[in-house]
């Protein structure tokens, strides 16, 4: 990922919606680079698209089942001493057995015989518009909403001014980064998907013949299930309610609604409850506490003590009958390294490991859609429905699509 420029996401994990061609900042820790990087990104997705991650929960009446995951990343500048090897050893209420195992990816070679710029012999010249909301309220601010004209952008066009400021993604150890890498989950583990009641609380050891060996225990579970509900106002606006979770550090929402289809020619629109013109690509990521406290002044996130947001009229407008959402709260992280890190530590300091455990939870719902809205606000029930092997879906031919437009490919 490019460190410079700026980023527009809509909803990746749900969507399966990538960047606008346009790269988020890749925020770097300080100090001189570890032998080893661990990462623990630890998610609770529920609404339509928790427990499991499967959309006919919803018609189901499931909405509100809630599902974990866990995502493990050790990079190392280290080689290793024969085959690469490493297991996470977890405590024993975490269900997966004694450990699991870390996987170094297969590096491939070669290249096929089209290049990333070519254009596809399919291609077709995009038509539509995107409109972009921002902020809670009954109505939306002035200068909204801002339009992006899909064939303008393919020709290179992009709207002046069109992001405030940058929201740092954090990528983590990679594959490209580390000399060595291991990840789980992989296609050699015996279970890819976090058990029901599971708990992260407790010892955590990993080891491997690339690293040193890491060891650090953890207070902080899984974080609860956002439950939210929608109820359409007399003015045309939408509320958006939801229940307060423990630890979050913040709340983040956005909506994405069409009026027939990009490829067609109708208008689509995309709003976030930031309370300023702020489309960062961090915004639907894990987000550093103390990140969150300065977006919190920038009107960008919402606090953790807020509970509502009204969706403005002009959005349900422009948007139609029925409006996918998204509901973000950031958790908090923790941090550990070997040795521990002193106070006033150089610039030059670097440890044999640090390992980072980043925390959120996210809720899925369609406002709009007659008693869905309540869904997601159903009893909590962590069933790790989710299959190990997702359905292959056949190769598309290109179109434009807002999907196709968010992965920079405006089609």
């Amino acid at each position: 990922m490019a460190r410079h420029g700026r980023a527009l996401l809509v909803g990746g994990a749900v969507l399966g919606i990538g960047a606008l061609g346009l790269a988020g900042l890749t925020a770097q820790p300080p100090g001189a680079t570890p032998k080893a990087r661990y990462w623990m990104d630890v998610a609770t997705t529920s609404g339509f698209m928790g427990g499991g991650g499967n959309p006919l929960a919803m018609l189901r009446g499931s909405g509100g089942n809630a599902s974990h995951q866990l995502t493990l990343r050790l990079g190392s500048t280290e080689a290793a001493t024969g085959a690469p090897a490493a297991d996470h050893f977890m405590p024993a209420d975490m269900k997966l057995g004694v450990s699991v195992p870390l996987v170094t990816p297969q590096r491939t070679s070669g290249a096929s015989d089209r290049t990333s710029t070519d254009t596809p012999d399919d291609f077709q010249r995009p038509k539509g518009r995107l409109l972009l909301f921002w902020g809670c309220g009954v109505h939306a601010g002035a200068g909204q909403p801002v339009v992006i004209d899909f064939s303008k952008l393919a020709q290179g066009q992009m709207p002046p001014n069109l992001f405030s400021s940058n929201v740092p993604v954090e990528t983590g150890p990679t594959a490209a980064s580390s000399r060595t890498f291991g990840e789980w989950p992989n296609s050699k583990a015996k279970r890819t998907t976090v058990p029901t009641g599971a708990s992260l609380i407790g010892d955590h050891r990993v080891a491997g013949n690339y690293s040193p060996e890491i060891k650090f225990a953890l207070t902080q579970d899984f974080m609860p299930a956002l439950r939210a509900s929608s109820a359409p106002g007399a003015d045309g606006s939408v509320a958006l309610n939801w229940q307060p979770v423990d630890a979050a550090t913040g709340y983040y929402a956005w909506i994405i609604g069409a009026q027939g289809t990009g490829g067609d020619g109708g208008d689509m629109v995309w709003w976030t409850s930031a309370g300023r013109q702020e489309f960062g690509a961090g915004l639907t990521d894990w987000i550093a506490p103390a990140t969150v406290r300065r977006l919190i002044g920038e009107k960008v996130v919402m606090p953790p003590s807020q509970t509502n947001c009204t969706v403005p009229a002009e959005v349900k407008a422009a948007a139609g009958a029925m409006m996918m959402t998204q509901l973000y709260a950031y958790g908090p992280e923790a941090d550990f390294s070997y040795p521990p890190r002193p106070k006033n530590a150089p610039t030059a300091w670097a440890p044999d490991w640090t390992a980072r455990v980043r925390y959120k939870s996210n809720t899925s719902l369609m406002l709009g859609m007659p008693g869905m809205g309540a869904m997601s606000g159903g009893s909590e029930r962590d069933d790790g429905a989710r299959t190990d092997d997702a359905p292959k879906q056949q190769k598309k031919k290109c179109k434009p699509s807002l999907g196709g437009f968010m992965k920079g490919k405006i089609c």
